[in-house]
């Protein structure tokens, strides 16, 4: 069909050109995919997991739905595992696995340590830096720094 056979059609007197090619118009889509649920998607909260892909509903691709996000284990904390009371300052074996290599204290979330342990980690990683069991600082960031 020509461009003067459509303005014809439509009826709007302007040759060449025809309703749906006029700038600013959109064409008017019959089946428009539902709105996204607003609900809790997973039992994970909301955030990915399940098979409903994620917050934003279920996403379909080429091969049909895709699966959720890869949702991690879990970390438990060791030492509520093993019933610790205490964690020993002087065991700076296993105190070396909760500091990063610039020689900081690794976060919770990296760890799985709970709250209280945390706390009483930290505490012991502090005491055996200042006895110099443990570095205040790693080697690598230490030959990075020059004095003049």
């Amino acid at each position: 069909m020509t461009q003067e056979a459509r303005a014809e059609d439509s009826g709007s007197g302007v040759e060449g050109r025809s309703e749906s090619s006029m700038p600013g118009d959109r064409p008017i889509v019959a089946n428009r995919p539902p709105l996204r649920s607003t609900g809790v998607s997973s039992a994970a909260g909301g955030f990915g997991g399940g098979s409903f892909g994620g917050p934003g509903g279920p996403r379909r691709g080429p091969g049909g739905p895709r699966r959720g996000r890869y949702v991690p284990r879990r970390k438990v904390c060791i030492f509520c595992v093993d019933h610790a009371d205490a964690i020993d300052y002087k065991n700076h074996g296993m105190l070396r696995r909760y500091l990063s290599e610039r020689a900081k204290i690794e976060p919770r979330r990296k760890t799985g340590t709970c709250a209280k342990h945390q706390r009483m980690l930290s505490q012991a990683l502090q005491r055996a830096r200042h006895i110099a069991l443990l570095p205040f600082i790693s080697d690598t960031v230490a030959e990075t720094r020059t004095r003049y």
